[in-house]
């Protein structure tokens, strides 16, 4: 018909074998590519296949090996929310699951980190550790216009922006 198609990525999360460490490796992976996925969603077994099978038993179907299956609701919040890290909402569960791996050295404020650490409610001011390094780096990438606390993050609403008659560019 003509018409341009974009193809919109699906995650899933707290998929069977998944670990809350794995959680964290596909977290970094996402932020390496640059990407926020919008849709995600928790496993959910149907039938017929190979991963609700392994929901129900625990086991692989074609090695017999056990795999771990994540079935608590709040894991697998945090599964979820580790997948979407920039999303404000989700900061408290991201910290949670960053302190179950023992991975507190993805929260900061270098360019491999998922979350910045709690600010700091001094006397009326708030302060964040580091501050004054913050507000001197701050300032020179305000002079930077190529620095990357420009860049825009890529989502699919960013990329694919709609024209002033409501179709897609």
């Amino acid at each position: 018909t003509g018409k341009q198609q974009y193809a919109v990525p699906y995650f899933m999360s707290s998929h069977p074998g998944c670990t809350m460490k794995e959680a964290v490796k596909l977290a970094e992976y996402v932020r390496d590519l640059g990407f926020t996925p919008e849709q995600v969603q928790d496993f959910y077994p149907t039938p017929s296949t190979l991963s609700t099978c392994m929901y129900y038993t625990g086991i692989h179907p074609l090695t017999g090996e056990k795999v771990y299956v994540p079935k608590n609701p709040h894991e697998k919040a945090i599964q979820r929310a580790l997948m979407q890290y920039k999303n404000p909402a989700n900061r408290e569960l991201v910290l949670e699951g960053l302190k179950m791996t023992g991975r507190m050295d993805l929260v900061g404020y270098g360019p491999k980190c998922l979350i910045r650490p709690l600010r700091e409610n001094h006397g009326g001011q708030q302060h964040t550790q580091g501050s004054s390094r913050n507000a001197k780096n701050s300032r020179n990438s305000k002079n930077n216009k190529n620095s990357s606390a420009f860049a825009k993050k890529n989502t699919i609403r960013n990329i694919h922006k709609k024209n002033s008659r409501g179709g897609r560019k």
